[in-house]
């Protein structure tokens, strides 16, 4: 590869990087968005959320068109390699967060009709550890940093032990009063959604991890760094 058409392939690396944290920017507007139309009982902004989904899904489109002629026309190896092959699983994760948050803002829309209903506190920590966790994981990315592509992925324990204490706790308020059941419902959903994009942000940091090392940590809990007692 001689240097002008080198020069000119990292340019186009460097474009993609900018893409997916744009596209990322637009994901993590619209999970923060449906969650504030949520416990603000807000039907404007989960419509908005709704209708802004395809935003998302385009920028994905476009991603994954400039990874696939960069991977014909180039033919790139080891980093760049996998740079182009974990570009193209991230703006695939971040068009599944698109559509988790569009699924939060339905259950927001139609909680919104309905008795009000205070979301649990476990559920609103389960909301700011999520974002958190995307948010860290596209940094991550975008640095080249292993390591906290590994503290990432310990983190998804915390969410799901809340996803599972916001299940019990809604499944007794259900059995106790069962006009809290299609209210109920709605947030297990909800609660659903957000362990669904912790998972997404668990596969970006172990894309972090092959980025950097060449190494497939998934399924791996002693190369995450956790424990196996």
């Amino acid at each position: 590869m001689s240097q002008d058409v080198q020069r000119h392939f990292h340019e186009e690396l460097s474009h993609v990087k900018v893409r997916l944290l744009t596209m990322s920017g637009e994901a993590e507007a619209a999970l923060g968005l449906a969650v504030e139309a949520l416990l603000e009982r807000d039907s404007e902004k989960a419509q908005r959320v709704i209708k802004g989904d395809r935003v998302v899904d385009a920028m994905e489109i476009e991603i994954e068109e400039q990874c696939v002629s960069l991977l014909a026309l180039q033919q790139p190896m080891a980093r760049d390699l996998r740079m182009l092959t974990s570009a193209l699983k991230i703006a695939n994760d971040l068009e599944r967060v698109g559509d988790h948050a569009v699924n939060i803002a339905q259950s927001a829309d139609r909680l919104a009709q309905s008795r009000p209903i205070a979301p649990e506190p476990e559920l609103i920590e389960m909301a700011r550890l999520t974002r958190l966790m995307l948010s860290d994981a596209l940094e991550a990315f975008i640095r080249g940093d292993a390591e906290s592509g590994r503290e990432i992925c310990r983190r998804d324990d915390k969410v799901d032990a809340l996803h599972r204490s916001v299940f019990r706790i809604l499944l007794t308020h259900m059995m106790e009063d069962p006009h809290m059941i299609s209210a109920g419902m709605e947030l297990f959903l909800v609660s659903r959604n957000l362990e669904r994009v912790a998972d997404l942000a668990t596969n970006i940091a172990e894309d972090v991890v092959f980025l950097v090392e060449g190494k497939s940590i998934k399924h791996h809990s002693e190369d995450r760094g956790e424990s196996t007692a």
